[in-house]
């Protein structure tokens, strides 16, 4: 078992060529293999409701592995063949996981996030040319059924709606009636159709490659244009196989998903990756993370189930640091990892400081599969740095010319992090989306994905990220495009130039707000505008927070919008507003300004209050600051 403290532990492992490494060939024959090492171990625990975590269902690896041919067969009864897409529009059920890796046994898998609205739902399945979709039931005060139904008629190429019913896990509660047929597909119950299927084998020939398509997963823009980007079955097995080293990973360890099933971090990192080596998932909830009665209940569940791992955003440690562990014994727990956003320095030191829990920041995107880098679990953890890259996936940081070529920068000088190796996908579905996203660095290894993200490599081969050029939008984890929210406001009749950022919030990491100028002679309150958002703007999470009206957008020297400086704004609006309201504070300036080493650094200059002493003052100033992840420094006068 690898024992990863430095780069030189990397690339030990990297003495044994990966072709030599034996892995499964396919997602299907990773969970074989996990299954053989623990079989009587349990593959899946699941309850409904945190304060129901002892009251759940669970699955051996036996029983696990039966239930995926079961649903395996299922599809394949019901016609979907090799090459054709399942779609999934599902809340974290054992089903869920049952139709991602059943649905790659039997053709491509096509999570959806549920929260997305019908248009989109739509312009993805059409996009996918799904032939099935795996939905939910009916039931009171969920609307995924209604939206997802709706949009049938609108995707021919759907022959069968399968449903899964959160009733079936409800004793004495009635099953809804569903109707036979919703437009042109015909609909069936995804757990009466599974059980007539033998749950020992497969009852159809499937030779699955490594080079296979497994799944479309969505990212960037969801509307109009959908981004699908494909995974073979290598890339997400090699893509649990290598962090899963790195982690040492084994049967008996305990992994919680909290994070949703059509995102690659709870597909892959608390999915496939404890399942390829024995170990034991906690599907936390329908809702996950989103469940209001989870966190309350949280370290209760870490004792109940002796978790090992868990994964989650800064948002979800954020939330834990308001809930006390008590008397729970948290012993269990090795290591949580933290990715998709930036983690705020005051939240690591806490959370760590009351937990005594060691947090691994990590770096992946969906075009990597999942994971491309992490703190070592051994040795030194850099707070800020995303880590190490895994082994045997190159990553380096390069200045990227407007002809797709490039050079490799020196240590600590800011670039482009681009990624390459058995993780990167072959690209997205539709062509047109993959212009611009290889860069050839002339050193005869094959193109490198450009990540779109900014950053630097120490000299001790750590990384950080110092920006995003693809300029997403990320709240809780999830990837907001601001394309979503500038386009529908250009077709507002008083509306010039829109131009939609990230607002710094301590909850969320970062809310929607957009900057608007107006046409020459128009007239348009704020208020106005963002009625016309809250209209228009086609999902919730992305409807700004804010509407700025601005007299003339920045814009760099060939006249595209220069959207560093609106964030900078926004860093200052908020970071001002928020010291000022200090007891402590009589006046505080705050100025963001770009910085070779981080990125946005943002100086800030404060006076304190005539009494104040001046260590009161530096803690609560300290602990305005470390709610953000922003490199600053602080004057104190």
């Amino acid at each position: 078992m690898a024992h990863v403290a430095t780069m030189a532990d990397i690339e030990a492992i990297e003495q044994v060529p990966l072709s030599e490494q034996g892995l499964p060939a396919n997602t299907y024959e990773a969970i074989r293999r996990g299954a053989a090492r623990n079989p009587d171990g349990v593959a899946l625990h699941f309850f409904l409701q945190g304060e129901l975590y002892d009251k759940g269902v669970s699955f051996t690896y036996r029983e696990w592995l039966g239930a995926l041919h079961q649903t395996a067969n299922m599809f394949h009864a019901l016609g979907l063949r090799p090459g054709q897409v399942v779609t999934m529009i599902l809340p974290n059920l054992p089903q869920a996981f049952l139709t991602i890796f059943g649905g790659e046994i039997a053709g491509i898998v096509g999570p959806i996030n549920p929260l997305l609205e019908p248009e989109a739902f739509a312009d993805i399945m059409n996009a996918a040319k799904s032939k099935m979709l795996v939905t939910l039931a009916p039931f009171p005060g969920v609307d995924i059924w209604e939206k997802a139904t709706s949009v049938v008629e609108k995707v021919p190429t759907v022959e069968t709606v399968v449903v899964v019913d959160l009733a079936d896990f409800i004793p004495g509660m009635p099953k809804p009636e569903l109707p036979e047929t919703i437009a042109q597909a015909k609909v069936v119950d995804f757990n009466a159709e599974m059980k007539k299927q033998p749950p020992d084998r497969l009852i159809f020939e499937r030779d699955i490659h490594p080079d296979d398509i497994a799944s479309y997963f969505h990212t960037g823009g969801t509307t109009g244009a959908p981004k699908i980007a494909q995974h073979t079955h290598h890339n997400e097995v090699y893509d649990a196989w290598s962090p899963g080293v790195v982690l040492e990973v084994e049967p008996g360890q305990v992994f919680m998903c909290g994070l949703p099933l059509y995102h690659v971090n709870g597909v892959i990192v608390t999915g496939l990756i404890p399942w390829m080596f024995g170990a034991t998932v906690v599907l936390a909830t329908p809702m996950g993370y989103r469940d209001k009665t989870l966190f309350p209940n949280f370290w209760k569940i870490v004792e109940h189930y002796k978790v090992t791992f868990f994964s989650g955003v800064p948002t979800v440690y954020a939330g834990l640091l308001h809930v006390p562990i008590g008397d729970a014994d948290v012993s269990s727990l090795r290591y949580a990892i933290c990715g998709a956003a930036p983690m705020p320095v005051e939240v690591f030191k806490e959370f760590e400081r009351r937990t005594g829990i060691r947090i691994l920041e990590g770096y992946g995107l969906t075009e990597g599969t999942c994971v491309s880098s992490v703190n070592p679990p051994h040795g030194e953890r850099r707070i800020g740095s995303i880590g190490f890259r895994i082994p045997y996936q190159e990553m380096v940081i390069a200045r990227v010319n407007d002809d797709g070529s490039g050079e490799i920068l020196p240590p600590n000088e800011i670039g482009s992090v681009l990624i390459r190796g058995d993780n990167v996908f072959p690209g997205y579905l539709e062509d047109i989306h993959n212009q611009g996203i290889w860069v050839d660095l002339g050193d005869g290894g094959g193109p490198w994905l450009n990540t779109g993200d900014l950053g630097r490599q120490d000299e001790d081969g750590y990384f950080w990220l110092t920006g995003r050029k693809k300029e997403l939008i990320i709240r809780g984890g999830h990837n907001i495009d601001p394309k979503q929210i500038e386009e529908p406001m250009h077709r507002h009749p008083a509306v010039a130039l829109a131009a939609a950022v990230g607002r710094p919030d301590p909850r969320v990491g970062e809310v929607p707000v957009v900057y608007v100028q107006l046409k020459p002679g128009a007239a348009a309150t704020a208020a106005e505008l963002l009625a016309f958002a809250q209209e228009h703007v086609p999902e919730r999470a992305a409807i700004p927070k804010q509407v700025y009206l601005i007299e003339q957008m920045p814009v760099t020297a060939v006249g595209k919008i220069f959207k560093p400086a609106l964030v900078r704004m926004q860093i200052e609006e908020v970071l001002s507003a928020a010291l000022n309201a200090l007891d402590e504070v009589a006046e505080a300036m705050v100025q963001a300004v770009p910085s070779k080493l981080h990125g946005t650094e943002v100086q800030v200059r404060v006076t304190l209050a005539e009494g104040v002493a001046r260590a009161a003052g530096e803690e609560a100033v300290q602990g305005v600051l470390g709610q953000y992840a922003f490199h600053y420094v602080v004057e104190i006068a």
